[in-house]
């Protein structure tokens, strides 16, 4: 009996075929290698809803970085989390990694003071090692102002500096963007300008839910010219065949057109589902092929696990307030709905209903998908839902 299941569904986790992104990963690959020969280049947003493969996006691009000797950290967002702190950390570890290399030596002294100057203004009870000998002193009056676009300005620009120096490219990903405060996302975009006019190679890449590249066009009209802004969706038919058979054909067991049909139907060719399909699937083998009645038989455990696992999660954060106004939106029909209706079936006005609104697009349940209309920016919720009225 086949013992090894291939299918990885996790936050994050590498699937053994990662299908139906070339051309994302073609782009990202000329962005690099911009980066690597100390060009500037422009930064990159991915979003989409939540499954759609952003994270793993980045994991791999990061691989990508790594073989081409660009310089890089990885900062998640959380909702209560501090960017200030972790950028300054971050920027620690990069610096470090280029101060030892022989014609970044000189510069490093200036980076690593413009670097504690903004450390002690941000993070004063964090422990941070800066690392040499000799290093100046703080930046005073540079990069610890308490204007925080003009501080991390300045401390992009001395990161971005040494970079060049040390003929590597540096890069920051950012993962979940959208739980960055506006203000922090604004100062973000600022010293991202000044690095681009200054030709250094630092760049950004980052993911996170739809609202995103609204925040960025209202807090800084010029921030489409900043990042390249892509969109994630679900994979075309053909990518999910190949999520879906690759991995099984490597244990030389196949899918009938048939199964393949079914369970493309049910995930909605979302990469996570499928991901998730083929793990129950899995158990269903009988003489190394996977039937549409075996695809069947996996669709309850398919069911049960995406919701005890991808939908509780973040049912459990939901307040009583929220998960009465997501109701009213399943019971507007389909994926999409419109305020007022929303508001409507709650029996009462769009402004009473705004401030739930906002929470609800903080946490990431829901994005504006048009204007005056709102999506659950988790595929298929609107289902589980139902399913959980209806226990």
């Amino acid at each position: 009996m086949i013992q090894i299941n291939p299918y990885t569904p996790g936050a994050g986790l590498m699937p053994r075929c990662l299908a139906g992104r070339d051309e994302v990963l073609e782009k990202a690959d000329e962005t690099l290698a911009r980066v690597a020969a100390c060009f500037t280049a422009r930064s990159v947003v991915y979003y989409g809803l939540r499954g759609v493969g952003k994270t793993v996006l980045l994991n791999e691009i990061e691989e990508r970085a790594k073989d081409l000797d660009v310089f890089y950290e990885h900062i998640e967002i959380t909702e209560r989390g501090n960017f200030k702190s972790a950028v300054s950390l971050y920027t620690n570890k990069l610096m470090r990694r280029m101060s030892v290399i022989e014609m970044a030596k000189q510069s490093a002294g200036r980076a690593f003071g413009v670097l504690k100057a903004f450390h002690a203004t941000y993070s004063p009870d964090g422990s941070v090692n800066f690392g040499i000998e000799g290093a100046a002193p703080p930046a005073v009056g540079v990069s610890d102002t308490g204007d925080f676009k003009n501080d991390l300005t300045e401390l992009f620009t001395a990161l971005g500096a040494l970079a060049a120096k040390s003929g590597h490219g540096a890069a920051f990903f950012i993962d979940e963007i959208q739980y960055m405060a506006e203000a922090d996302f604004e100062a973000l975009i600022v010293a991202l300008h000044r690095v681009s006019q200054k030709g250094y190679p630092l760049i950004v890449f980052a993911a996170g839910l739809p609202k995103i590249a609204k925040i960025a066009g209202d807090v800084k009209s010029y921030a489409e010219r900043l990042f390249r802004f892509i969109p994630i969706g679900s994979l075309d038919s053909e990518a999910a065949r190949l999520a879906l058979s690759e991995p099984a054909l490597a244990f030389d067991v196949h899918y009938d057109g048939d199964a393949l049909d079914y369970i493309l139907k049910e995930t909605e060719c979302y990469p996570y589902f499928i991901q998730e399909y083929g793990r129950q699937a899995w158990r269903q083998i009988k003489d190394h092929r996977i039937s549409l009645l075996g695809a069947k038989a996996a669709r309850e455990t398919f069911e049960r696990e995406l919701d005890e696992s991808f939908f509780k999660v973040r049912y459990d954060r939901a307040t009583p307030k929220e998960l009465a106004f997501m109701y009213a939106m399943v019971d507007c029909g389909g994926r999409e709905c419109a305020v007022k209706d929303v508001a409507a079936r709650l029996g009462k006005s769009v402004v009473e209903i705004s401030t739930l609104r906002a929470q609800l697009i903080h946490k990431g349940f829901i994005y504006a998908s048009e204007r005056g209309e709102i999506s659950f920016s988790v595929p298929q919720f609107n289902r589980y839902l139902e399913r959980k009225r209806s226990a």
